[in-house]
């Protein structure tokens, strides 16, 4: 095995002997002082389905790394629950903990010159915070899914997460009892595992098995399922060669990786946040990635798979019938993957898709024949305009309008526009205004799965439209636009907008613009003012201080000194 990095450190002399002595309390031997030592950042937590698996696995990937002939050591890394907090100022720190859970990761895995990092995951940030930490480290490494949920079940009906937030505005509107809104709420979440449809965790996980960084098939097994404890076994064994051959991170990141990523996840019908997260895995590889760069995938792309939330299944339902890597295979098979990227098994993607047929079964409904996919282009559109200088992101298929201009509603919290929406203050052909809740203006980014679920509840997803300086929760759906920058806070034209206004969302044109001159505009920039900091202690301020536009991922690490170190 090639020489080690911690080895060299612990066997290096006799100044080196308190090293060992605390490694001996620990359970070394002297023999396994040669050995690579392997970080597993454990994200086992019982604060959300999502996590609650994970500590078996890690369990798993420890005795497998031992008998591979690695020294494992565990750790433990934070989750948020997204859907647990949704709605909620604790909201607020979901994407901050993308940032800690992957300072946390690099800051053990650099402390203790670690050999190798199993890093796991299942709420949404893990995975970015992971993939973040692993880019940064540049030490072999790679990533084990916690793995999703499978689908809960009331009167018939396949139930997510989502259906219990669209519940709420069925019965808001008179379309459900109560009888059945508790009957969806005690029966959307059966189980462990993250949520069941093509929502931001099933997506990034596919997206990190399409850039060679998770094993092929991993990033749709069910939590529940011993599958999942298998592939924790492998990854350990694949992690270990991994080392032994010195296969880097940055050497499996490349740009054409990226590319596949988000060719994949057009193909699946993803979350908009994987352009965020996307966007900031490739700052901290230092890999050359623009907002750009996913509109120009899109229109080669389309989307295969009818998938939650705009579409008719689950992921355990798709991973049955061949999941991520045979929609892989259909995209490698059309010139629309780059074959020759490398993986952390050190075979090549095509080589790894070899096997599999280059057509779906004809006996499902999930993936669909690439001569008739659900929709001929990709569904993450990057919208410009006067609204959205630097870019919008907008999900544009599972809709009936491609076009929206209306009077707009504007809110300058998500509370506010919630209240609104219950309060029947929304109508058809409305455009919904939410500002102020950008990276720094949030701060945090909030998702706003309760005001669109409400819309979707209340019978208007196709007639209202929504944007934001916010975020959008995997299982949103319907004409909404996010991620728009600049934010309110940073003086961007989302933060004029008056009430009434017109506001043209043309998903067709890749327009967001307000419809007023340039005069009235400059004259409203004048008198803008920026507001007070909501927080100004702790990590919340901190990241408000440091968190970049949503266009270049919303990372805190960009730039922090200037040419002369300050």
């Amino acid at each position: 095995m090639a020489e080690n990095r911690r080895s060299r450190v612990i066997t290096g002399g006799v100044a080196r002997t308190p090293n060992r002595a605390m490694l001996r309390a620990v359970g070394f031997k002297d023999e396994d002082f040669d050995k690579p030592i392997v970080g597993v950042g454990n994200a086992h937590s019982t604060i959300t389905p999502c996590n609650v698996g994970i500590g078996a696995m890690a369990k798993r990937a420890d005795e497998a790394l031992r008998k591979a002939g690695a020294m494992p050591m565990l750790f433990g890394t934070i989750t948020i629950s997204d859907g647990i907090s949704m709605g909620t100022e604790g909201m607020k720190y979901s994407l901050v903990s993308r940032e800690v859970i992957a300072d946390s990761i690099e800051t053990v895995g650099a402390g203790q010159c670690m050999d190798g990092m199993l890093a796991t995951g299942g709420c949404d940030k893990n995975m970015p915070g992971a993939m973040i930490a692993l880019a940064r480290l540049n030490i072999p490494g790679l990533f084990v899914y916690g793995g999703t949920i499978k689908p809960g079940h009331y009167k018939g009906e396949n139930l997510t997460i989502v259906s219990a937030f669209e519940a709420v505005g069925q019965y808001n509107a008179g379309k459900l009892s109560e009888e059945d809104l508790k009957g969806v709420e005690r029966s959307a979440c059966p189980g462990a595992g993250a949520c069941g449809g093509m929502y931001t965790a099933n997506t990034m996980s596919s997206a990190f098995e399409a850039m060679g960084m998770s094993l092929m098939g991993s990033s749709t097994v069910s939590a529940e399922d011993h599958e999942a404890l298998e592939v924790a076994d492998a990854a350990a064994e694949v992690l270990v060669d991994a080392i032994r051959h010195q296969r880097l991170p940055r050497d499996i990141m490349t740009r054409e990786a990226f590319e596949n990523a988000i060719a994949v996840v057009m193909a699946l019908g993803g979350s908009t946040n994987a352009v965020l997260h996307l966007l900031a895995i490739a700052s901290a590889a230092e890999v050359p990635l623009s907002i750009d760069d996913v509109e120009a995938i899109r229109h080669k792309v389309p989307v295969l798979c009818d998938l939650k939330p705009s579409g008719r299944f689950v992921t355990s339902e798709f991973h049955e019938v061949g999941g991520t890597p045979q929609v892989m295979k259909m995209l490698l098979e059309r010139g629309l993957l780059h074959g020759e990227c490398r993986t952390i098994t050190g075979r090549t993607l095509a080589e790894q898709l070899a096997h599999l047929p280059a057509t779906p079964s004809a006996d499902q409904e999930i993936i669909l024949p690439f001569d008739r996919p659900l929709y001929a282009e990709g569904h993450l559109a990057i919208l410009r305009g006067n609204l959205a200088e630097e870019g919008a992101v907008a999900k544009i298929t599972g809709i009936k309008q491609r076009r929206i201009s209306g009077p707009a509603r504007v809110f300058d919290s998500e509370e506010e526009c919630l209240a609104a929406i219950l309060d029947d203050k929304v109508g058809a052909g409305d455009v919904v205004v939410v500002r102020y809740e950008g990276p720094k203006g949030g701060p945090g980014m909030r998702e706003m799965l309760a005001p669109t679920a409400a819309i979707i509840g209340k019978g208007l997803g196709d007639s209202v439209g929504l944007i934001t300086d916010g975020r959008f929760s995997g299982g949103t759906y319907g004409m909404v636009v996010g991620h728009v920058s600049p934010e309110a806070y940073e003086g961007g034209v989302i933060g004029l907008v008056e009430e009434d206004d017109t506001i043209t969302i043309d998903a067709d044109r890749n327009l967001l613009q307000l419809e007023i001159d340039d005069e009235e505009l400059a004259a409203r920039r004048a008198r803008w003012r920026r507001p007070e900091p909501r927080y100004r202690r702790g990590v919340l301020a901190k990241y408000a201080r440091l968190a970049s536009s949503a266009s270049l991922g919303a990372v805190t690490d960009l730039d922090l000194f200037d040419d002369e170190g300050r």
